[in-house]
């Protein structure tokens, strides 16, 4: 299986605020199978001080489709371009679950455009044998039926069952709208995804590692073995969320996220 084409110049993505030039851009990527608008709060509340930027990735949101497999160097190739393309010079980077890999790959392939890294409810290490299969059949599953019975079946894995109705349904709204295509590739790159652990131990700018007490798929113990490799991080457990800290306790996720931004713009 060969990887898809060349980088895509162009990503749906929404760019707000930046009138105060001093501050560091925030740079937000979404996770799968959503799309920029779970990043609602945090671009609501921190564009009115910096310039806050979520893109589409390729395969989700209004961004193209690319069928096939996308890897995740595929998806930073994607960052670089548009960090290009808006004159980006350096940003925080912020990513959730697959986003949080993707932010590992960004910062493997471009580390002196990256003054800080957050890394939410995601984990470095490579795909198991076992995991691989796993991510083969769903792909083909999404292709073949399409999203929205995997949309019912995980919901309440991706936040949590007391979490909030209107965050509920704006969850299942993200995940039912992305195209099966898009899903599927992703889900065939994330299986061929590198180790990113010795990477870590590498990171020379400050890093937030913040988790949901109860998610299952990156559990709290994936976020400490995170924390503990970074040089310069902090760890941040939000009780009362599953892996969408950010929509499920949003004051909680943004006051850690504020704290980096602060200690980044110092």
């Amino acid at each position: 299986m060969t990887p898809s084409t060349p980088s895509i110049s162009y990503l749906a993505y929404e760019d707000k605020g930046g009138v105060d030039t001093s501050s560091t851009p925030l740079v937000l990527i979404h996770g799968h199978p959503f799309d920029r608008t779970m990043w609602a709060p945090q671009t609501e509340t921190f564009s009115a001080a910096r310039r806050v930027i979520a893109p589409d990735l390729r395969g989700y949101g209004a961004s193209p489709v690319v069928p096939g497999i996308t890897l995740l160097s595929d998806f930073a190739r994607d960052i670089e371009a548009l960090l290009n393309d808006l004159k980006v010079e350096t940003c925080v980077l912020a990513g959730l679950s697959m986003g949080g890999q993707i932010v590992m790959e960004c910062y493997d392939r471009f580390p002196d455009r990256i003054r800080g890294l957050v890394l939410a409810d995601t984990f470095p290490a490579a795909e198991t044998a076992e995991g691989k299969r796993a991510r083969g059949a769903m792909a083909d599953r999404l292709l073949r039926e399409g999203m929205r019975g995997y949309a019912d079946e995980v919901l309440e894995k991706m936040v949590a069952p007391y979490a909030d109705a209107e965050v509920k349904a704006h969850v299942h709204r993200m995940m039912t709208a992305t195209p099966p295509e898009g899903a599927a590739a992703a889900l065939r790159g994330r299986a061929e995804r590198p180790d990113y652990r010795a990477l870590l131990t590498r990171v020379t700018v400050p890093a937030l590692v913040v988790v949901g007490a109860d998610d299952t798929y990156t559990p709290v113990a994936d976020a400490e073995a995170m924390h503990a490799a970074l040089p310069d991080s902090t760890l941040r457990v939000i009780d009362g969320a599953a892996h969408m800290p950010n929509l499920e306790r949003p004051g909680e996720f943004n006051e850690a996220l504020e704290a980096l931004l602060a200690r980044v713009d110092e």
